[in-house]
């Protein structure tokens, strides 16, 4: 290319003005694609705000049907349902009890909104009087007598009417036990995210305090992967690709985009990025204080992780941003 026509090429001419950015933007946001977590917690006639993580709160099963009914009216069809029991116990028994707070709640919204894809994670750690996300023997976390209490669990929010289940233990092998138990029991229908690739992250304090989660002794390091390794990410979204996983996940996503970027460019199946709640409460904070703009720092974020090629996005921010992107269009 000679100078003169170097001398032609002016980018900013695709700059200049709102309406020709918006015909030539490359990235998307779509509303549909945007999932809110919920907390749903014992008890009556709750909205009960969570300090960590301003604007979100936990909503007791007569309540949270409203609120999932408003979300759809303002965008988001999809939610991601978090338990928090009245009694914890050593190996997690509310987890898995049909008649426990999640299978409630699935019920509810089912009375409340038909369209709303509700997803319930499995995992023991809200559970457990200990926090780890399994059973415990010997002062550790034993994996395989973990599985069977994750397919109950899986089991019972199936039955409940949930349409996808979504283990985030980090058992080996989770996947694979909770198909099969699904199969075997007439929900063969219901489908899977796999937390696939979730690291032992710094991130999660904000949600750990929202449902009473954190680990009594020890971490979670033994079990969540490693923040320095992204091939074993790989290695992990094969093999819950190959037990049955319909959906894949990364998590967290801001600090692992380039693992989320890795996983669309390696495998042709529905990935998910959760935008977790270290992630928000940050952005919440840095807001009130006036250091950044929230919104526009919230929609470049979610930018960023759709722009890395995450297909789903799993968001504190899901009302906010669906608000945002829609009124743009």
């Amino acid at each position: 290319m000679n100078a003169e026509t170097l001398d032609k090429q002016r980018p900013r001419r695709l700059r200049s003005y709102p309406r020709i950015r918006k015909l030539v933007r490359e990235t998307l946001v779509n509303p549909g694609q945007l999932v809110a977590p919920i907390f749903v917690r014992p008890g009556h006639g709750i909205v009960e705000p969570i300090t960590s993580m301003p604007g979100i709160n936990r909503y007791s099963v007569d309540t949270v049907g409203d609120y999932v009914a408003w979300l759809a009216d303002v965008g988001i069809e999809a939610i991601l349902l978090f338990g928090i029991p009245a009694v914890k116990d050593e190996t997690g028994s509310g987890a898995y009890d049909s008649e426990g707070v999640v299978p409630k709640a699935i019920s509810a919204i089912r009375d409340s909104v038909s369209s709303t894809a509700i997803i319930a994670d499995v995992c023991l750690c809200e559970y457990t009087s200990h926090g780890h996300c399994g059973m415990i023997k010997d002062g550790a976390v034993d994996n395989d007598s973990t599985l069977p209490l994750l397919s109950k669990a899986a089991v019972a929010y199936a039955q409940a009417g949930a349409d996808i289940v979504a283990p985030s233990a980090m058992m080996d092998h989770q996947v694979r036990a909770i198909r099969e138990m699904l199969d075997t029991s007439g929900n063969e229908h219901t489908a899977i995210m796999g937390y696939s690739a979730k690291y032992a992250s710094s991130f999660y304090g904000p949600f750990r305090y929202a449902a009473g989660s954190a680990p009594s002794f020890g971490d979670r390091k033994g079990y969540q992967m490693s923040p320095p390794n992204r091939r074993e990410a790989m290695r992990e979204i094969a093999l819950d690709i190959q037990e049955g996983a319909d959906i894949i996940m990364v998590k967290p996503a801001l600090a692992y985009l380039d693992v989320i970027s890795e996983a669309r460019r390696r495998f042709d199946v529905p990935l998910a990025a959760y935008s977790v709640s270290g992630e928000y409460s940050m952005l919440k904070a840095a807001g009130s204080m006036g250091f950044v703009n929230e919104n526009e720092a919230m929609q470049e974020l979610l930018l960023s992780i759709k722009r890395a090629g995450a297909d789903i996005i799993i968001t504190y921010h899901a009302a906010e941003a669906a608000r945002t992107f829609i009124d743009q269009r």
